[in-house]
């Protein structure tokens, strides 16, 4: 896992320009601490940050191949392919010899034996750039789920591009310039793709690759989900859901550094570590290490309410004897989350403001005390989206309002009406941009003919999620373990499964009346009966009054300074804010009023910290 910027300049001669490229590539030292690189020729500079995962000596890069004497394809490539060894026994067949044991080698010959379409035999997750020195054209290429970020920034006479937007921020050509349409996606909770929120700038699309050339820039989609019908029974769907997830958590224990699992005693992640314990195990007699997170008082002040209905530690515990895992429980102290050093490290590491609030700083100290044992990390996320987890899916309005989904838990936790209160709705105009933005979503479904309504309806929901709101947790999920150089891995993202299971017919994933019926039944046999049975709960946040309390201070110190947030809200409204009672905007997640708040602290900060310059309208 790395981190990689770059510039391609056909009016420059960039090697006169290195100093820029390597201000680029520093910007990514926080997902590349072991080793760092930029590799130019006349027009281009590839910059790369190593995290080292897989063999430690040889992966070195920018890598660069080819079979003369000059390289044919110079690489800056972060992640990971899952199915690398097995790739490289057939280029070998084919005539190609290695010189280091990493997957990066294997991409760059795989792209000198099939062209652009080599990604279409990759498993993994990654984002990588390469250059090919015959044509002098560049090619931007990210896994199918976008589980690895990548950014670009096209200019006069080429592109910017990075992992992250700080990297192309680096760059003296490029502006931190937010305009309205920027914001509607910082408030909208529309995860449109693409959008990177900074005006001029773009992500690279999940299943996509952007290719570079003199003629100009061209997008092409090698992968997106497609709909066919289902003919396999119950029982060889749930056979098959187990046997793709045996194989990709096989697949994504392969590390030549230290490796762990992220547990919260929740089916998801219970799942991904009894399968990772029992693989081990089987391979070298091994067990699994694992790491949970809680709060200092969370069992003693928990309250249940229709998001939580009990807390972790308990049902960690027994996950923990049941599998046999090496734990150890992380606790935080509230005061932790409100610390500046916290607070500016995920404002950084996101270059955008947050969108859980305190989840997001609990997160970053969490992952950073995993950091210190170890380098890789399992995870359990996206199965939600995946397998039908979020209440929302379950609910009747929910799943006939026309809007995404997620947004009927916003407007019952306030946040809506927090947005409305502080003029914000209306003066970004909200309503209508979640409204077309929504009527693309629906567009982009496959349809499958044939298909009752409500499977067909239940079709469009699986879709919003896995190629919307998933967006947004990979993303969170990969900034902020990255900003303390974490690889944190998603067996959930796996392309098979994601193919297998979005084409089962909704009547068949709820078979037993549950959310994540199939997800059950095919870990049943592995895990404790009560964490098969528990309700859906998702990654804990504060219930600690004290932490609201602390958030309202600075909202109030917002309304009274000269926050530049006050050229985008009204002030009287942010005072009106201030004025319910504590507790009535919910707790945490991003559906709540108190994350709003939230997002509003962030934003002056975010201002401040990356100078950024707003705009009134999109241009």
């Amino acid at each position: 896992m790395c981190g990689i910027a770059g510039w391609v300049g056909y009016g420059h001669d960039v090697t006169r320009h290195e100093d820029s490229a390597r201000a680029m590539t520093a910007t990514m030292v926080c997902r590349g601490p072991d080793a760092g690189g930029v590799w130019t020729g006349r027009h281009v500079a590839l910059g790369h940050r190593r995290l080292a995962v897989i063999d430690i000596e040889g992966g070195k890069q920018p890598m660069a191949a080819g079979f003369g004497v000059a390289p044919e394809a110079v690489v800056t490539y972060s992640g990971e392919v899952y199915n690398y060894r097995e790739l490289r026994a057939e280029l070998s067949a084919r005539g190609h010899r290695f010189r280091t044991e990493s997957d990066t080698e294997v991409v760059l010959q795989a792209y000198l034996e099939w062209g652009e379409s080599f990604v279409e035999r990759l498993n993994g997750m990654f984002a990588f750039a390469l250059w090919d020195t015959r044509t002098e054209e560049l090619l931007l290429v990210r896994d199918r789920m976008g589980v690895k970020p990548l950014v670009y920034y096209p200019t006069d006479d080429g592109v910017l591009f990075g992992s992250e937007p700080k990297a192309i921020l680096a760059h003296p050509l490029a502006e931190p310039v937010v305009d309205a349409e920027g914001l509607r996606e910082v408030f909208g909770l529309t995860m449109t793709p693409e959008n990177a929120v900074f005006r001029g700038m773009y992500e690279v699309r999940p299943g996509s690759m952007v290719r570079l050339s003199r003629r100009g820039l061209r997008k092409i989609r090698y992968w997106q989900l497609q709909s066919r019908p289902h003919t396999d029974d119950l029982d060889t769907t749930v056979g098959t859901v187990r046997e793709i997830l045996d194989d990709t958590v096989r697949r994504q224990l392969v590390s030549d550094v230290p490796l762990c699992s992220l547990l919260s005693g929740g089916l998801d992640s219970s799942a991904v570590t009894a399968l990772a314990a029992r693989a081990l195990a089987e391979e070298d007699g091994g067990r699994i290490r694992t790491f949970s997170v809680d709060f200092t008082g969370h069992a003693e002040r928990f309250e249940a309410n229709a998001v939580w209905e009990a807390p972790d530690a308990p049902f960690v515990k027994e996950a923990v004897a049941h599998i046999g895992t090496d734990h150890e429980d992380i606790v935080l102290d509230n005061a932790q989350l409100l610390t500046p050093e916290v607070r500016g490290a995920v404002l950084r590491a996101l270059d955008l403001p947050t969108v859980t609030g305190d989840m997001e700083y609990s997160l970053y100290l969490l992952f950073q005390a995993v950091r210190a044992r170890s380098t890789v990390a399992l995870s359990g996320e996206s199965a939600d989206e995946l397998f039908g987890g979020y209440s929302h899916f379950h609910d009747p309005e929910a799943v006939s309002s026309a809007t995404f989904p997620w947004h009927l838990p916003f407007r019952r936790a306030g946040g809506q009406d927090a947005l409305r209160v502080t003029g914000l709705w209306d003066r970004l105009d909200l309503g209508a941009h979640i409204d077309q933005r929504y009527k693309e979503s629906i567009a982009d479904v496959p349809a499958l003919p044939g298909e009752s309504p409500r499977e067909a309806r239940m079709r469009e929901i699986s879709h919003l999620h896995l190629t919307r709101f998933v967006n947004f947790l990979l993303d969170r999920k990969d900034r902020i373990s990255m900003a303390v150089g974490l690889e944190v891995r998603v067996p959930f993202c796996d392309h098979r499964l994601v193919e297998y299971v979005f084409n089962t017919p909704w009547a068949m994933k709820t078979f037993d009346g549950r959310e994540k019926s199939l997800l059950r039944a095919a870990t049943r046999d592995v895990l404790p009966r009560s964490i098969v049975e528990r309700k859906k709960s998702p990654y804990p946040s504060t219930q600690d009054v004290r932490y609201e309390l602390a958030l309202r201070e600075r909202v109030t110190a917002l309304a009274s300074g000269d926050s530049p947030v006050l050229d985008l809200v009204d002030p009287k409204g942010l005072r009106r804010l201030l004025e319910r009672p504590v507790g009535s905007y919910g707790i945490g997640g991003p559906y709540s009023g108190r994350a709003v708040m939230e997002r509003l602290v962030d934003l002056d900060a975010w201002i401040r910290g990356l100078g950024v310059r707003f705009v009134p309208e999109a241009g």
